[in-house]
C-alpha cells in the first residue's frame, strides 16, 4: 500500500535534457583559480543563460563547472547548443555538449532518471568544443534542421544497460547537387506554379487552377513534351533559378506568371523562358472578370497556349539553324542531293519523301553532311539521263546536189519538223 501511494505521487514526464561540461576545468582551476572561475561566471552570464533564454529552456542544476538544462523540444536543445558552441568558439572555455530526450522524474525544480543519467553520459564521450546526441535526438531534428549528422554507431556508455547509438552535429548538411536531366528529343516545357500577388489566400485556387488549364492544353501538341503539374508543383512558393530548375527537370522551356487581384477583376502576367539560356521568348498579360471563374480560365488559358506555341515554333527554328554545319538539319542534304546530280524521277521522289518525313529528318541529320546523302541516292540510283533534259540536237542527212554530199557535215540549227513530216525529212 505504501508503495502503491509513492508512485502515485511521483511525476514523470518527457523532456530533452541538455548537459554541458567544460573541458580541463579541474587543471584550469589548479593553474589560476581565480582567473577561471571568473571566466567560468562571464561564460555563464555572456553565453550560457542568454542562448537558454532564447530557447525556451530551464536550468535546473548547476554542478560546479557542469550544467544541465531542461527543454521541451529536441529542436530547442539543439539550438541552444550549437548556439553556445558557436558564441563560445574563440573562449579559453571549452565546452562538451551531449543531448537526449527520455523520460525524467520529477522532484521539485530538480529532474532526475535515466533521461538526465544517459545526456549526462553521452556529454563525455563528445569532443571538446562539440556536440554528441542520442538517436532519439537524431530521429527528432534530422528533418527539422540544417545539421550535418555523424553516425558514430552504437557506444557503450558507463552505468547504462543498452549500448546507446550516438551521433555528432556538425556544420551545415552537405547539399549534393542533383545529376542533370538530359533533354528528350523533342521541345520541352514546364509550367511553374503561378505566383498569387494579391494578398488573398482565396487566389490560390485560381493561381492553380490557372497552372493546371495551361499545362491540360499544352499536352494537346504531340509535337511538345510537357511536364506534369505534379512535379512542378514542388517549387510553389520558392524563388528558384530557371537554370537550376531546367537540369532537375530536364526541360528547355519554362512558363511562369503570376495572378493579381483588385476587386472583382484579375490580371493574370505570363512570361516564356528558354531556360537553358536564361533568355525571355514571351511575355503578356491579360485581364478578366471573376464573376465566371471556369470560362476566364479557359479563356486565358487558350490565349497563353495560342500566343506561345509560334514562339516556341521560332525558337526551335532558330535554334536548329544555329547548329554547327557538321549537323545540319536533314532539309539541308535533301535539296542539295537534288542539284549537283543528274538524278533520275526515282531519286527526285526519295528526295521529295525525305523532306516530308520528320523521321527521316531526324535520320538523315544524324547521318552526317550533304556529301552523304547526295553519296547514298547515287548508290540507291542507277545513272541514267534525266527526263527532264533536253535530247540531243538531231542533224540533217546529206542530200544530193547540196553542200555537203560527199559526205561532208553540215553544221546549222535544228529545224522543227511538222506534224505530217516524216522523220527522214520528206
Amino acid at each position: 500500500m505504501r508503495l502503491g501511494r509513492r508512485l502515485a505521487r511521483e511525476q514523470r514526464r518527457l523532456a530533452a535534457i541538455l548537459a554541458a561540461d567544460v573541458v580541463g576545468y579541474s587543471k584550469l582551476a589548479g593553474s589560476d583559480e581565480s582567473g577561471t572561475l571568473a571566466l567560468l561566471q562571464k561564460l555563464r552570464s555572456d553565453v550560457i543563460e542568454p542562448a537558454i533564454a532564447m530557447n525556451s529552456g530551464r536550468l535546473f542544476k548547476v554542478m560546479g563547472d557542469g550544467f544541465l538544462i531542461e527543454f521541451a523540444s529536441a529542436v530547442q536543445a539543439v539550438n541552444c547548443a550549437r548556439s553556445i558552441q558557436q558564441e563560445n568558439s574563440s573562449g579559453r572555455l571549452l565546452l562538451r555538449i551531449g543531448i537526449h530526450v527520455g523520460d525524467v522524474v520529477v522532484d521539485g525544480d530538480d529532474l532526475m532518471g535515466d533521461g538526465v543519467n544517459i545526456a549526462a553520459r553521452i556529454e563525455g564521450i563528445a569532443d571538446a568544443g562539440g556536440i554528441a546526441i542520442s538517436r532519439q535526438v537524431r530521429d527528432q531534428v534530422r528533418d527539422k534542421l540544417d545539421v550535418e549528422l555523424v553516425d558514430k554507431g552504437e557506444v557503450e556508455l558507463k552505468n547504462i544497460v543498452r549500448p546507446v547509438r550516438i551521433f555528432t552535429i556538425g556544420g551545415a548538411k552537405k547539399t549534393v547537387e542533383a545529376e542533370a536531366l538530359a533533354l528528350p528529343e523533342k521541345p520541352s516545357i514546364a509550367v511553374l506554379p503561378f505566383q498569387n500577388m494579391s494578398g488573398d489566400p482565396e487566389q490560390e485556387y485560381f493561381a492553380d487552377g490557372m497552372v493546371e488549364e495551361i499545362t491540360s492544353a499544352l499536352t494537346r501538341f504531340r509535337w511538345l513534351f510537357v511536364i506534369a503539374r505534379s512535379s512542378t508543383s514542388t517549387f510553389k512558393g520558392r524563388t528558384v533559378d530557371v537554370k537550376q530548375v531546367s537540369r532537375e527537370l530536364g526541360v528547355r522551356y519554362l512558363l511562369e506568371g503570376s495572378v493579381r487581384k483588385a476587386a472583382n477583376r484579375v490580371r493574370i502576367a505570363a512570361q516564356l523562358i528558354d531556360a537553358t539560356r536564361g533568355a525571355h521568348l514571351w511575355a503578356d498579360r491579360f485581364e478578366g472578370s471573376l464573376e465566371n471563374i471556369f470560362e476566364l480560365q479557359d479563356q486565358v488559358a487558350s490565349a497563353v497556349v495560342g500566343a506561345i506555341d509560334p514562339k516556341l515554333l521560332a525558337a526551335e527554328m532558330a535554334r536548329s539553324e544555329a547548329r554547327n554545319s557538321s549537323r545540319a538539319s536533314a532539309r539541308s542534304p535533301s535539296l542539295s542531293a537534288r542539284a549537283p546530280c543528274s538524278c533520275s524521277r526515282r531519286a527526285r521522289k526519295l528526295c521529295r519523301r525525305a523532306c516530308a518525313s520528320e523521321a527521316g529528318a531526324q535520320k538523315a541529320e544524324m547521318a552526317g553532311s550533304e556529301k552523304t546523302m547526295a553519296a547514298a541516292i547515287r548508290r540507291t540510283i542507277k545513272p541514267g539521263p534525266s527526263p527532264d533534259l533536253r535530247l540531243p540536237e538531231r542533224r540533217p542527212r546529206p542530200q544530193p546536189g547540196l553542200p555537203g554530199s560527199s559526205g561532208e557535215r553540215v553544221k546549222g540549227p535544228r529545224r522543227a519538223r511538222t506534224p505530217g513530216e516524216c522523220r527522214s525529212g520528206y
